[in-house]
């Protein structure tokens, strides 16, 4: 082996537990979809939350399990989340804006929800703890 290739190939997993460089794609693979979100929310209301993980996912996913793993559970769940908050517009313009009254307050907790788990998942996943969403699709397997 010479020199370079030392350099340029990341050491392998020890006993199944995932390399830092694994743990920190599949942070990122959560986190991006609070970039995402952010970037999305003036245009679609933050239903573009999922385009981050699933960038990662597409990436990572043959090369690194861990990132693999923790990049279908982001999707998913940001799926999810987007899954939702479409449904939640669509009642406030179907009811011509009356239904903001409910779906405002329900649209800020989803966001909180959100926000919350995510944080949490991304911190797991940088510990390399395989993390699960409470509610979750499993529609990406």
């Amino acid at each position: 082996m010479t020199d370079i290739d030392e350099v340029t190939t990341p050491p392998p997993s020890s006993a199944g537990t995932p390399s830092a460089e694994e743990r920190q794609w599949a942070m990122f693979a959560h986190l991006s979809s609070i970039l995402a979100g952010l970037l999305t929310s003036f245009v679609i209301a933050g239903a573009g939350c999922f385009l981050g993980p699933m960038v990662i996912w597409l990436i990572k996913k043959d090369s690194m399990p861990f990132v693999d793993v923790q990049g279908k559970e982001a999707l998913n769940f940001n799926i999810l989340v987007a899954i939702i908050l479409f449904v939640l517009f669509v009642l406030t313009f179907v009811t011509l804006g009356i239904g903001i009254i409910i779906t405002g307050p329900l649209m800020f907790l989803v966001g909180i929800f959100w926000l919350v788990f995510t944080i949490i998942a991304g911190i797991k996943a940088n510990n390399g703890e395989n993390y699960r969403y409470p509610f979750s699709l499993r529609l990406v397997k």
